[in-house]
């Protein structure tokens, strides 16, 4: 590959009202402030340097507006760019000072319909890693992936596996051995973007890293503690899949926040992807619980990068199911 594309740096969310969002945040998640005004607050994680992971604008309605990866430097975007116009697929330049904190970024709609971005330069920030007196909530410490709801998995993984050079730690097949749902990454961790079978595009969840399993259940009381228990959507428990402990949330607006820890290393160059089916219902719970229908049906819409509007849904071309052990 003539770029480095190196993980998932963050999302830019539209939410309707911004003190609602800053509780849940702040208070409930652990996130640190970097900046914020009347129309925007600038989020990161405890041991994140760079200015922000997680940016939520104020909007009339609630959407995603992009999902970002940081490359390795701004030769990278230029290649980038090359990919995505040789496939015929229209790209958009924001030059360095017309985003806050950010340098120069390319924004593209995949080949699903997905927002994404591109940027290899952002303001540092102090690395509240050690700030232990800050610690609250949840103690979110970083962005770790984004899942996407898309109408074809295996349409998406060829694109970001022959295109944009990710790999593949693990995925889902059907009866009929189609891929109904994926893991790929750039890291050396299970997955950067997931993929998976359902009306779309759209944007499933954010997750984000926390430093071990009991600071999901520390978050878990907090969140409660707060009068966020009906916000608590699926979890606690641990996957099948990626082998990590999860929570999965709904913020203010019902954006999908998943809190995430103990995946692991993908960095050998002879690893070999993991296969699972669909019925195995240790895949998406390791310990059997199922996940309520709302976890498969519901995401954020997303926006079209080139008019500022969201973007048609279409239902997927596979057939669109729970697992079968699902009553």
């Amino acid at each position: 590959m003539a770029f480095n594309i190196l993980r998932a740096a963050r999302a830019v969310l539209h939410v309707t009202d911004l003190k609602a969002s800053r509780e849940f945040y702040v208070k409930g998640l652990g996130f640190i402030v970097t900046e914020e005004d009347n129309s925007a607050i600038y989020l990161r994680g405890l041991e994140e340097h760079c200015h922000h992971s997680l940016l939520l604008k104020k909007a009339e309605s609630h959407c995603a507006e992009v999902m970002s990866y940081k490359v390795h430097g701004n030769t990278d975007l230029d290649a980038l760019a090359a990919v995505f116009e040789n496939r015929g697929m229209k790209t958009k330049w924001l030059e360095k000072g017309s985003q806050h904190a950010i340098g120069r970024a390319l924004r593209v709609q995949d080949i699903s319909g997905l927002p994404i971005e591109f940027f290899s330069e952002m303001d540092h920030a102090e690395r509240m890693l050690q700030r232990y007196d800050l610690y609250q909530g949840a103690k979110v410490q970083r962005i770790d992936h984004f899942n996407g709801a898309v109408t074809d998995v295996e349409k998406a993984c060829e694109f970001y596996m022959n295109d944009l050079g990710f790999r593949c730690s693990e995925y889902t097949v059907t009866e009929e051995e189609n891929i109904w749902a994926a893991w790929l990454f750039r890291k050396p961790g299970v997955h950067d973007i997931a993929f998976m079978n359902g009306n779309g595009p759209r944007l499933h969840h954010v997750a984000f890293w926390l430093s071990d399993p009991m600071a999901l259940i520390q978050g878990c009381d907090v969140l409660a503690s707060l009068g966020y228990s009906k916000n608590i959507e699926r979890g606690p428990g641990r996957h099948g899949l990626s082998n990590a402990f999860f929570l999965y949330l709904r913020d203010p607006d019902g954006h999908r926040i998943e809190l995430y820890n103990g995946d692991y290393l993908t960095i050998d160059p002879d690893f070999k992807p993991i296969r699972w089916d669909i019925n195995d219902k240790r895949r998406q719970t390791f310990w059997g619980a199922a996940a309520p229908d709302c976890w498969f049906n519901e995401a954020s819409e997303v926006m079209d990068v080139h008019t500022g509007k969201q973007m048609e849904t279409a239902k997927p071309s596979l057939e669109q199911h729970k697992p079968t052990f699902i009553i």
